[in-house]
This record gives structure tokens, C-alpha cells and sequence, in this order.
């Protein structure tokens, strides 16, 4: 048996800020979008390097506030990446803890994408 890596799943409630944010702040690409019909909710599928993310309208995906945990090589390269854009909603801090250092960043809809690079220890 073989485990594939988890896609998870992150509520949105505006299109518009969800590209603003996953696409031009953080950099995702669009690989698709789905609805059932004219007028229904959006559901897409977003992905940056090795991650990759459901984005999605519908009620009963996902619970709003969730947290996504990112293990990341070289986090002082995303810091700079995500200052040097005119993002005015979030302005991150690297911190550090116990387990690493780590960033995190919350969506427009209360979601939390923690961006981790792990100690070596």
C-alpha cells in the first residue's frame, strides 16, 4: 500500500479574494475549476511547487478557520517574496519555535497556511 500526499480542502466564500490571495500573493497557479451548473459554487484546484489545494464554496467541504501545516526549504526566500509584493492584508513575520521556523499567513476567509522549515536537530 502506498499513502499519496493529502490535498486539502479550504472554504472560500469570494473568488475574486481567493485569486487575489492563493494566486497573486502567494503565488499559486490555477490548474482547474469546477461547478455543476450556471450559478453554483466554485470549486478549484490551485498548486505551488509540491503543495497543491482545494479551494472550495460549497457548504459542507470544509469548515472555515482551518489551519494547513507546509513544510518549506528556505523560508527567509518566501519572506522575502511575499514583502516584496503590494499585498495589504498580510505582512508575516518569521518566528521561531521549538520545531522550527515557521511563517503563517491567513486567508481572507480565516484559513491559516503555516509555513514551516523544521530544525535539523
Amino acid at each position: 500500500m502506498n499513502l499519496s500526499a493529502a490535498i486539502p480542502i479550504l472554504r472560500i466564500f469570494s473568488i475574486d479574494k481567493a485569486r487575489e490571495f492563493y494566486l497573486d500573493y502567494l503565488g499559486f497557479s490555477l490548474e482547474w475549476e469546477h461547478r455543476f451548473g450556471d450559478d453554483f459554487p466554485l470549486y478549484m484546484q490551485v498548486r505551488r511547487s509540491g503543495l497543491t489545494l482545494h479551494l472550495s464554496e460549497h457548504h459542507g467541504d470544509a469548515t472555515p478557520g482551518s489551519t494547513v501545516f507546509v513544510p518549506v526549504h528556505d523560508i527567509d526566500a518566501l519572506h522575502r517574496e511575499l514583502e516584496s509584493k503590494p499585498y495589504r492584508y498580510a505582512k508575516p513575520a518569521i518566528e521561531a519555535l521549538g520545531w522550527g521556523r515557521q511563517l503563517q499567513v491567513a486567508d481572507p476567509f480565516g484559513n491559516r497556511l503555516r509555513f514551516c522549515e523544521l530544525s535539523e536537530d
